[in-house]
Formats: C-alpha cells, structure tokens, sequence
C-alpha cells in the first residue's frame, strides 16, 4: 500500500490555487549549521587532494545577489536554495587527517572537529559494518524546518531528494580519487540521533562508505562521550506530520543490495570542471540536442548505485526535441508513444513551461517501492548523477520537485494508487541571458 505521508501531499490544480501561503521571512532558518568556536576546525586546502574531494561534495561554488540578499550556491543543488540536510564525516587512516568524528561546516569551507576518535572507537556499528572503515564514513542528516517553512508538509520528499543529490555528490567527487562510494540506509537511526544530540530539530537519513573494511581489526566501540550539540536553524517551529512520516517510513522491508558499482567514463579534468559549474538552469532555449547526447544521458540512468536497500526507481525520458529522432516517450532505452508531449509535461510541472516544455527532454522518476526513504533518496542519486553528466556535456539541467502527481500518472499510464511520482527533471540549452 502507498505510504500515507506521499498521498497526503499530493499536488492537484485545485490544492495548488487553495493552497497558496505567505512566507514569514522573520521565520526564514538559516541553511548553516555552526558549532561553538571553541571546537577544532580544519579549513580546506584546494591544494590537498584529499581536502579538494571533501570541497567538490558540498563547498561554495558560486553566489547570487538580489536587493536585500545574497544567496551562496553550493556543489549539490536543493529545492529553493534551502539546503535541508547536514554532513558529518568520521575519517580513520587518511593520510593529513586526524581520526575522528567531524561536522562539514559549509560556511567556513572547514570540518569542525566533534571527537578524536581513540584507539579501538567509531560509529561503524551503528550503520551496520562489521569492521572498522579506514577512509571517510559519511552521515547524512535532514533539518526539515528549513524546507518546511517554505513547502510545508511536502517538505520530508524535498529533504529526502536532496539527501540523495548530496549522497550523489559525495559518489561524484569520489570518483576524482577515484573511488566507488556505497550508500548505506540500513542504520540505527534511533542511536544516532541520540549520539549526535539532535533533539527535535535534526534527523539522522543515511549513510555512505568512501573506503575499505580493516578486516584485520575488530568491530569498534562507539565513543565514550557525547557529542556536543549545535542549534541548526536559528528559528524553529515544529512539524509533527514530516516528523511521524520519517519514523513510519524508518522501518527497511525486503531490501535487495547492489553488489555492482558504476562504471562511469568521465574524463578527470572535464568531471572536475563539470562539479565546479553544475547550477540548476531557470530556463531552456527550446532548441534540439544531438541524438548522442541523449544515449549518453540514458546510459548515465541505466547505471547501478551500490546500496543496501535497491529500490526500483523508472525514469521515463520525454522526448521534446533531439535531432534526428521523434518526439515521444521512452523507458530504458525504448519507446512507449510517439508524439509531441512537450506542452503536456510543462502543464505537468506546475505550468513551468520554461523548464518541462521549453527543455530538449523533460524526465519522470517513478517508483511502486515500499521502502520509501531509499527509493527517494536514490531518485536524488539519480538526479545528481544527471545533473553531472548534462554539465559533462555542455547543457543545462534543473530538478522540479512541484508537479501535479495524480496527473502525470495518468500521463504516463500508470495507477496512482500503486505508483508514486518522485522527481521530474528538465534537460536542454540554456537559454542565453
């Protein structure tokens, strides 16, 4: 049966127009979480490899200024520039690095040290590893009032997406050492949480492995302190509903791991200009890829992601405009219907016609899974990875998590009450400013 939360907070043409709300900007929570100055903190050095990857997962790559404000871009995107979700790392036998526990402090383009990690401790339990991990432990957190202030209760699907765009850049920027990375969701949230002293504001989401297991040592014991604790919006208003989603949806039933990695054909140099330039594009010249380009595109979708927890995610491919090949819709290499569907998926989008319509392709994620925060947070794997790749390419790409749910499934044949729509995408040329 479909997850209660994701019916609940469909949109429809009517629930959007009834539904409007002013935004109290005296509410507005900052996107940066900042521990005490007290605490260690280690800035990057752009001329260290090792601090150069952490800086391609989540550093400052471009800003913009509008009256009043300035908003700082970062290397994974987010649904309204909000960033819901938080970083911490633990790090044992990286050559530069202390072993420890580390918050990745954004602001500052630093980690904040949280626990120097002693002989024989770490958090390797709690995520389900038999061994210690001698490289990087990634923890991903979620902040959901940073989102919900703005989208309200569908906020728990944009944490969820995000976490996965940052799960995918952490697998982006690996691949510049270049290593596999492996994502994790079977972990003791519960622990966690209470470790890292989260209170009602921060809820641990998943995890990721960029390293191998010491299969020489035995398990380590967690740290024998807590960690210390560091408000992370500034304002705060509860959000019951997101917060009694994410405890139902908790619960992992009949995972499938992926045992296979990736195998990408990325050129070093042009994926590390590609990182550094990603932005999410705010509109499209209606003007035609090649037929290349979109075999590349598709070729990117069709690659596993080592997981845990494999959920099906279909990504449905419209075709708008691409030379030499017709309009219509595609699913995993193959058509389903001809046609031009272009102005149908821009009404689909919340009229963003600029995006859905105007874009070469526009792209449906669907799933019928039931574990709810893998299949999600592996949709935002899979957007990254598009994001990366349209960027690789010289084109334009941008995330639209706002569309009319029930609508699209009918769309696309589908029966809303057995599958749910995740993420619509838009590829194409950017248009000229």
């Amino acid at each position: 049966m479909m997850f209660s939360y994701h019916d609940q907070t469909k949109h429809s043409y009517l629930s959007v127009r009834q539904g409007a709300h002013q935004l109290d900007w005296s509410m507005q929570p900052t996107p940066y979480k900042r521990y005490e100055k007290k605490l260690r903190r280690f800035a990057f050095d752009l001329e260290d490899a090792e601090d150069r990857f952490l800086y391609h997962i989540g550093g400052i790559n471009a800003q913009k200024s509008y009256p009043g404000v300035t908003y700082y871009l970062r290397m994974n995107p987010a649904a309204g520039a909000l960033y819901p979700n938080e970083l911490y790392v633990q790090i044992r036998g990286v050559a530069g690095k202390q072993d420890g526990i580390y918050h990745y402090d954004v602001f500052s383009s630093a980690l904040t040290l949280l626990y120097p990690l002693h002989e024989g401790e770490g958090l390797e339990a709690l995520v389900g590893e038999r061994y210690p991990i001698k490289g990087y432990l990634f923890l991903l957190s979620m902040v959901p009032w940073r989102s919900a202030w703005k989208y309200r209760l569908r906020a728990f699907r944009y944490c969820l997406l995000d976490g996965g765009h940052l799960l995918g850049a952490i697998e982006m920027a690996a691949l510049l050492k270049p290593h596999a990375t492996r994502m994790i969701y079977r972990i003791d949230h519960h622990a966690l949480n209470r470790h890292f002293g989260f209170l009602q504001q921060e809820y641990m989401l998943s995890a990721a492995v960029v390293g191998v297991p010491m299969r020489k040592h035995g398990l380590p014991k967690l740290p024998s302190q807590p960690l210390p604790y560091a408000d992370a919006t500034d304002t705060f208003m509860p959000t019951p509903e997101i917060v009694t989603a994410y405890h139902e949806s908790l619960q992992l039933q009949a995972c499938k791991r992926q045992l296979h990695a990736p195998t990408f054909d990325f050129e070093s140099l042009r994926l590390q200009e590609a990182i550094v330039r990603r932005r999410s594009t705010r509109a499209f010249a209606p003007e035609a890829i090649s037929k290349g380009q979109l075999h590349y595109l598709e070729s990117i979708i069709a690659q596993p992601i080592l997981s845990d927890c494999d959920e099906e995610v279909a990504v449905y491919v419209i075709v708008n405009r691409v030379l030499q090949m017709p309009s219509g819709i595609r699913l995993w290499g193959n058509y389903l219907r001809y046609g031009d569907f272009s102005a149908r998926v821009g009404y689909l989008a919340l009229e963003q016609y600029h995006l859905a319509r105007d874009g070469a392709l526009a792209l449906i994620m669907t799933s019928r899974g039931t574990n709810y925060q893998a299949l999600y947070q592996k949709a935002g794997v899979i957007g990254q990875r598009l994001y990366i790749a349209a960027t690789y390419l010289g084109l334009g790409c941008s995330g639209i998590g706002a569309y009319y749910d029930d609508e699209v499934c009918d769309f696309l044949g589908l029966d809303a009450k057995e599958e749910m729509v995740l993420y619509m995408m838009a590829i194409g040329r950017e248009l000229e400013k």
